[in-house]
């Protein structure tokens, strides 16, 4: 257990402070409007600075950020859990509940304990419309999602379903296109996760069973408690996972040969297996330590530019499933514009000047 509790190395903090629209952090290539010569010079001591600053963090000689434990980021979480979580105005949904854990952070929650948050048909069209609604919610800008009562969920409710997987009809392709239609509506509700610009972290705790494994493939991040197991269940109801497992879990894994295993067994991986697959980034000893942590990391990426996180993200995604050459152009193009951003100036600025690393305030995007 003593890997669970290495320490947490912060990501490039951007820390705050207001510099002119003019300065020019990178290179005199990104101008903006034209200034007086006074300015200009002050300017271009200024834009100096910036340069020797970056070229020294480049070359290592400079260490501007310092490490995050994770201790201090459990208290940090456990402050703000200590407030009673405000159920969203925005989110009202039968299946799932959302909730602002802190500034700039959702909890999604599955949210029907007595059934093992078993996914019913109410699920399949609330979890699209909860992160359609996150993906254009400026304040949001980082997500945990989690399960309520003792497990994270126990995959499809089979009982709820049953009556959908009945196609009507007795012809052949009516009902197969049937089916296709139905597939491809259930594929998307987990996709909506991929495609939130917003890093989504699943805190996982008890069994994640059957599509519970297609969801947490398609989240970013993904912390469990020790007492988690996860299960790719679908061959012993007699299908092939069909919602993402097949397609997202060997990319996360890196091991064909484990998933293949996993997919053909339907046999259960336990936590610690799990994070030496690399399944999980972390496990914690139980739901709550996990949930401090979750919550902690959220709150850590939730103080970036949500410019460079949520850039990151698509580019991550985008790369994961094109070819460098294609994802370095993809690149280019994206930063070709980003690179623009107020973000840069405020956030190297400040750390130039030595400021506190979260006194940065970002504008919402």
């Amino acid at each position: 257990m003593s890997r669970n509790h290495e320490p947490v190395t912060s990501l490039v903090q951007e820390p705050a402070s207001q510099v002119p629209r003019e300065v020019v952090p990178l290179s005199g290539e990104h101008r903006a409007a034209p200034v007086s010569e006074e300015r200009a010079a002050g300017m271009m001591t200024v834009s100096s600075k910036l340069r020797f600053l970056l070229m020294q963090q480049l070359r290592g000689t400079t260490q501007l950020y310092g490490n995050v434990s994770l201790r201090s980021l459990s208290s940090s979480a456990q402050e703000a859990l200590k407030r009673a979580p405000e159920v969203s105005s925005d989110h009202n949904y039968e299946s799932i509940q959302v909730t602002s854990a802190q500034k700039h952070v959702l909890h999604v929650q599955l949210s029907r304990p007595e059934k093992r948050n078993a996914m019913n048909r109410a699920f399949w069209r609330e979890l699209v419309e909860c992160f359609q609604k996150i993906s254009e919610d400026s304040d949001c800008r980082a997500v945990v999602i989690s399960g309520a009562g003792k497990m994270f969920t126990s995959g499809i409710d089979i009982i709820d379903m049953a009556s959908l997987l009945q196609p009507p009809g007795d012809d052949v392709a009516r009902m197969a296109w049937y089916l296709r239609d139905l597939i491809s509506k259930y594929q998307k509700t987990f996709t909506v996760i991929e495609k939130c610009p917003k890093p989504v972290i699943a805190a996982i705790h008890g069994g994640c069973v059957g599509a519970g494994v297609d969801l947490i493939s398609a989240c970013d991040i993904r912390y469990c408690a020790q007492d988690a197991f996860f299960q790719v269940k679908e061959v012993d109801i007699g299908l092939a996972a069909d919602v993402g497992t097949l397609q997202r879990l060997p990319k996360v894994i890196g091991n064909q040969s484990l998933v293949n295993e996993l997919t053909f067994t339907a046999r259960k991986m336990m936590a610690d297996e799990a994070l030496d697959s690399g399944l999980v980034s972390r496990v914690f000893p139980d739901k709550d330590v996990m949930l401090n942590a979750a919550f902690a990391l959220a709150a850590e990426i939730s103080s970036k530019s949500p410019v460079a996180v949520q850039g990151s993200k698509i580019n991550l995604i985008y790369s994961r499933d094109h070819s460098v050459d294609e994802s370095l152009d993809y690149m280019a193009t994206w930063n070709m514009s980003m690179l623009q951003t107020q973000d840069i100036i405020k956030s190297v600025q400040a750390a130039m000047e030595k400021k506190d690393t979260k006194s940065v305030t970002f504008s919402k995007l």
